[in-house]
């Protein structure tokens, strides 16, 4: 079972619970709903492991929606920056919107670097069953070697301040549903392994 958070700001609202529920819209999109939540350092394949996957469920005729962590930032996390608490809300913020798409039977998946145990342990409260971590597990010097954007030569230059690897730790998943070595394994080989995990939770045929 899912849950709501509980938000304080929000004690004088009521939820309000629809007749159309998500059971029926999973019937309707003929597979389940989930949140596909791909954790890892900048630069490990998140955001290319997310969109490929996405494009074979759209093969397969699934509804689904990939959350970037970079298109995030440009809208509805605008206003944080990267400090450990604008992180937090960063994550939270998110998870209610998964949470969203999760009842509305859609198969969410997530690029973001997530880096602490607490913040992961929110989201799958919050998202229950629904909530299905795969870590994108690739060495820092790896990352480094892929970074076209310049970041990590930043952060170690000391021009880009609390920067996950470098300056602000990650923290690595205890016990994911799913590892990708993708510092090892070919794009082909993460996608493939990631759509037999949602065809074994029965998530798509």
């Amino acid at each position: 079972m899912r849950m709501r958070s509980n938000n304080k700001a929000s004690t004088n609202t009521v939820w309000h619970n629809a007749t159309v529920t998500r059971d029926k819209r999973e019937k309707l999109n003929r597979h389940k709903g989930a949140v596909v939540w791909f954790t890892g350092l900048s630069g490990s394949g998140k955001s290319t492991i997310a969109h490929s996957v996405e494009e074979k469920l759209h093969q397969k005729n699934c509804r689904t929606y990939v959350f970037d962590g970079d298109n995030v930032r440009h809208g509805l996390c605008s206003d944080l920056g990267f400090s450990i608490e604008d992180r937090t809300e960063n994550i939270r913020r998110i998870a209610e919107m998964c949470n969203l798409f999760l009842d509305a039977g859609v198969i969410a998946l997530t690029a973001f670097i997530s880096p602490f145990k607490k913040d992961r342990a929110f989201v799958k409260k919050l998202l229950g069953d629904g909530y299905i971590e795969i870590h994108c597990d690739c060495s820092v010097e790896t990352c480094e070697q892929r970074d076209v954007k310049g970041f990590y030569k930043k952060a170690r230059a000391g021009k880009i301040s609390d920067f996950t690897g470098i300056s602000s730790p990650y923290e690595i998943p205890e016990a994911p549903d799913l590892v990708l070595n993708t510092d090892k394994m070919s794009l082909d080989d993460c996608v493939s392994a990631t759509i037999r995990l949602l065809e074994k939770k029965g998530i798509s045929r």
